[in-house]
């Protein structure tokens, strides 16, 4: 199951793609908003945050008018991995290389379209792991010393 949430500069994109979720046939659960009046993200990053820490959804995709607001939220909780995508080479590697289980985008920069594209890339692409591993071992290790 996938988290999905986002704040008003994301909405639209968010609903365009739980509709492509929908057509895959790959089960969300929507943490909102639920319009596109203003908000604040953290409200709707957190409950999807604590929701893949509990393993409650296996991944998340946040979406902000930038993908930056929600990727800070998202990387302030253990064992989460994020970054703003703004194309499909670094869904990739954000996937390969850093094995991100969130992933936020740029509500206001890009369209339904290139989402698809973004989200395909990386919900498709698998963690290489070998040194990449040893690398993903040093954060745990910083999230240990510095998150209590």
């Amino acid at each position: 199951m996938i988290a999905i949430a986002c704040d008003h500069g994301g909405y639209a994109l968010k609903e365009e793609i739980k509709k492509y979720l929908d057509e895959k046939e790959i089960e969300y659960k929507d943490f909102g908003c639920y319009s596109d009046e203003r908000t604040d993200y953290p409200l709707y990053a957190v409950p999807a945050m604590e929701a893949v820490q509990r393993k409650e959804c296996d991944k998340a995709i946040l979406v902000c008018g930038t993908g930056f607001g929600m990727t800070i939220v998202a990387n302030k909780f253990k064992g989460i991995r994020c970054a703003s995508c703004w194309n499909e080479e670094v869904a990739k590697l954000l996937r390969a290389h850093n094995d991100a289980n969130v992933i936020a985008l740029p509500g206001r920069f890009i369209n339904i379209s290139q989402a698809v594209v973004i989200l395909r890339a990386w919900l498709a692409t698998e963690f290489m792991g070998g040194r990449h591993t040893d690398r993903l071992d040093m954060i745990k290790e910083i999230e240990d010393k510095n998150m209590k």
